[in-house]
């Protein structure tokens, strides 16, 4: 097929250096995405190439002026998400939908059509499993929905857990103590939390209780009501602990628990609780069981390769 031209005449210059980004920095990543050839004067692009590379091309660009003219800056993650949306044959639809605030008036939303599926069904359902890879934002999205929830007043707590078993290392055999011990294993949900909340609010809702950290075994004999209840790298829970922490569930709460299940560090003899809940779970009412890929992946472009190398090679699934 013979290649394509199109021109695009932007507003102005001003336009032209935010959609160009400093150095350039955002062309780079639309040419390194896109086989096309991208020439910038002024205020006009001049796409070249294939006319189904150039289409897409087009729709990034489309996108990212209506980001623009919406008010809201260009980062290269929005780039990113605007080629992954692109590549896939979509408008970015997922994009208009946000589901908490951020600093600086920007908004957590999802970014692509599995992850607003997924929003979808934590806001729909009493229970929702999200399985996927990294880079899915399976934690980052529960997090930004329990907290909307919080901020509408539908809950008065969050409570965010996570197994304390990763690659092999026990507690135990770590320095300090207890609260020491468990931050490695909870950093990535303080993560979360520091980007929708000022780092002062949440230190005085961990004070109150409106917020609680904790380890999964810290659940043991509670009944949680009127909480959002998030259970992150739930692929290493035991099937004793899963059904443990599944039954905390009290009345107005939402359970939310997130995993990969090609990423589990159990003992080899030990079933992932994950698995056994989702194939049990399956058909029951008010329960979600959501897959991403690595299509929904939203971190740099270069993650999805990484995982779809490791998918190509075929390890046997552990059960």
């Amino acid at each position: 097929m013979n290649d394509t031209t199109l021109t695009l005449t932007l507003n102005d210059r001003d336009e032209a250096v935010q959609l160009f980004g400093n150095r350039d920095q955002y062309l780079r990543l639309i040419r390194d995405a896109i086989d096309v050839r991208i020439i910038a004067r002024g205020d006009t692009i001049q796409i070249d190439g294939d006319p189904a590379f150039v289409e897409q091309a087009e729709r990034v660009f489309v996108q990212l002026r209506q980001t623009l003219h919406r008010g809201q800056g260009l980062t290269a993650e929005t780039v990113r998400t605007a080629l992954a949306a692109a590549q896939k044959g979509e408008n970015g639809p997922a994009l208009q939908a946000p589901v908490a605030s951020l600093a600086n008036n920007r908004a957590v939303r999802p970014r692509t059509d599995g992850q607003a599926t997924y929003v979808q069904a934590m806001n729909n359902n009493d229970v929702t499993f999200a399985i996927g890879p990294a880079g899915t934002r399976k934690t980052y999205l529960a997090v930004g929905v329990a907290v909307n929830m919080l901020r509408q007043g539908a809950v008065k707590r969050i409570v965010l857990v996570r197994p304390a078993v990763e690659a092999g290392e026990k507690l135990g055999f770590l320095p300090g103590d207890m609260a020491a011990k468990i931050n490695p294993y909870l950093r990535p949900l303080f993560d979360g939390l520091n980007d929708m909340m000022e780092p002062d609010q949440v230190h005085r809702y961990m004070g109150s209780d409106i917020i609680e950290v904790a380890p999964l075994a810290f659940m043991r004999g509670r009944t949680l009501n009127q909480s959002v209840i998030i259970l992150d790298e739930g692929q290493n829970t035991t099937i004793a602990q899963m059904k443990m922490f599944l039954t905390r569930m009290g009345h107005g709460s939402k359970i939310i628990v997130t995993g990969d299940i090609t990423q589990i560090d159990l003992e080899r003899n030990l079933r992932s609780g994950l698995i056994d809940a989702i194939h049990r779970l399956e058909n029951l009412e008010r329960i979600a069981i959501i897959y991403l890929t690595e299509h929904d992946i939203v971190r740099h472009p270069l993650v999805q390769r990484i995982v779809k190398a490791y998918e190509d090679d075929k390890p046997r699934k552990r059960n």
